[in-house]
């Protein structure tokens, strides 16, 4: 008994220390080359300086992703996980993040005008010193569980604590 509850807990503690579900290196590849790629799992992709302009990565796990100066202009995320993303100084003007989870992300002097956050959480956000004027589907509600700064540019009416 005494070796079977040892292989069960040597087992247990083997298995907790994997990653939930490891990122798709083949895929992340592919869009780093500029592919589309909706529902696809890109935990952890590194994307940074990319210039991938009108990508569909609508419903994509992209939780932890760099997209640190990354030009993504037209780019769709529809339903997309962008948990705690890295997006310092990105460009995504006209954006589709209509429905995503961006809990904790980091936009920190990044480029949205035009981008559309229609029913998006913004639960956690940083945009500090970003670019959202012309924005669409940006709610006060919304906005009151993100934060930025005095350099935060949003729509007309809308106001953004500091973080």
């Amino acid at each position: 008994m005494k070796a079977i509850l040892t292989f069960t807990l040597a087992a247990a503690l083997a298995a907790a220390a994997l990653p939930a579900s490891a990122q798709n290196a083949g895929q992340i590849a592919r869009v780093r080359g500029g592919a589309s790629c909706a529902g696809c799992n890109l935990f952890q992709g590194d994307f940074g300086g990319v210039d991938a302009r009108g990508l569909n990565l609508s419903g994509a796990r992209l939780r932890q992703a760099d997209l640190s100066l990354a030009v993504m202009n037209r780019a769709r995320f529809t339903n997309a996980d962008l948990r705690d993303v890295e997006a310092y100084g990105g460009v995504f003007s006209s954006a589709n993040f209509s429905g995503a989870n961006l809990t904790n992300a980091s936009f920190v002097g990044a480029y949205l005008d035009g981008a559309s956050f229609s029913g998006a959480t913004l639960t956690g956000v940083n945009f500090s010193g970003a670019s959202l004027q012309r924005a669409t589907g940006l709610t006060q509600g919304r906005l009151n569980q993100a934060c930025g700064d005095e350099a935060t540019r949003l729509p007309r009416g809308l106001s953004i604590r500091h973080c």
